[in-house]
């Protein structure tokens, strides 16, 4: 007789019985299951989150892979090299005719994919064509065209447009300023985790300081309510939520310019406010450069330009000017030379002396 009892490996024991037969039992034992294999934009979205790339970092570089591979015929990238890199970023250059900075985003995106996902080093891409990239001077407003467009402003665009304007800040920037980064004893505002994951302090400019601290009093008022209502509760940076599980409704931690509307996170149900979308404040901007008959492509950014430019039109020193803006190299800060009242835009026309 034999009893056989079946798993994943076999394994045979004689059994001596009573009788005059022997059984034998044989024995398959269980290994552990294999775990499926995580798809290519999971690895991609793990590697980058890893790393603490910005969500935006994340959604740019998932959107050229996902290009890439649909231009191959959604080849497997492990498939690919250099080859097909270069003819698919020398496409976005001469048929989708993208700026230099996309076609550089999208190499960054396959270079990322390609080292730290599929462990591979890609070999100098030779026959890359390059998009052409532009030397294009910043719009800057001047200070009567500054104060109608806020002017066109009220609420809460407004008292965002005259921070970007007078403390030269990043429209994300703005909109993810938290309480207690403002400073109203030392007028000062820290930016935090601005571009390139630098920090930096920056003024606090005293045209605004009376209103600033009236609407975030009306925060403090709307936050006071949702604590009441069982909500109340903001994302924070990182593993801090883990760390300090009750930091997220700490007042210190709350948006200072904060949505309209709750929504609840899926992974912990918490009843979160999100800062305000940075296209309100953008709609806002159009619609008052609209509406103040300005010519120029005014945006948002436009209102950091003209902080800087009109800095130094006061002839305060560059490098301050450079930290104030957060910029690494002066470099970048001696663009706003270019638009100045003085140097070429300053130089009288001979005509001016002949015909006036």
């Amino acid at each position: 007789m034999a009893i056989t009892l079946r798993s994943s490996s076999e394994i045979s024991y004689p059994i001596l019985s009573a009788g005059a037969f022997t059984a034998t039992l044989s024995v398959r034992e269980t290994g552990p299951v294999d775990a499926a294999k995580p798809r290519l934009l999971d690895r991609v979205r793990e590697a980058i989150r890893t790393r603490h790339y910005s969500r935006r970092t994340e959604k740019a570089y998932v959107h050229w892979i996902k290009r890439y591979i649909f231009f191959h015929g959604k080849r497997h990238p492990a498939e690919m090299g250099a080859a097909e890199v270069t003819a698919f970023l020398t496409f976005l250059a001469i048929e989708g005719k993208v700026a230099s900075s996309t076609q550089n985003q999208a190499l960054s995106a396959l270079l990322f994919l390609y080292r730290e996902v599929l462990g591979v080093e890609l070999p100098w891409l030779d026959d890359l064509v390059r998009a052409k990239r532009p030397q294009h001077l910043p719009v800057v407003l001047t200070r009567d065209e500054v104060r109608a467009v806020l002017q066109g402003l009220d609420g809460v665009p407004r008292l965002m447009a005259i921070l970007l304007y007078s403390a030269g800040l990043r429209l994300l920037e703005c909109c993810r300023l938290r309480v207690k980064d403002v400073d109203f004893a030392m007028n000062q505002i820290t930016i935090r985790d601005g571009k390139g994951h630098k920090d930096r302090p920056t003024m606090l400019p005293a045209t605004v300081k009376v209103e600033l601290v009236a609407h975030i009093e009306r925060v403090r008022e709307q936050h006071q309510a949702d604590l009441r209502h069982g909500a109340g509760w903001v994302e924070l940076p990182g593993a801090l939520m883990r760390k300090y599980p009750n930091a997220g409704r700490d007042w210190g931690w709350q948006w200072v310019f904060p949505a309209t509307r709750f929504y609840v996170d899926r992974v912990t149900d918490q009843r979160r406010r999100h800062h305000l979308h940075e296209s309100v404040l953008q709609r806002a901007v159009k619609d008052a450069v609209r509406a103040a008959r300005i010519t120029k492509p005014a945006t948002c950014h436009t209102f950091r330009h003209s902080f800087a430019t009109h800095l130094l039109e006061e002839s305060h020193d560059i490098r301050t000017v450079q930290e104030l803006l957060g910029h690494q190299d002066v470099s970048t800060t001696m663009i706003y030379t270019h638009v100045l009242n003085r140097g070429p835009a300053g130089v009288r026309s001979p005509a001016d002396r002949m015909f006036l």
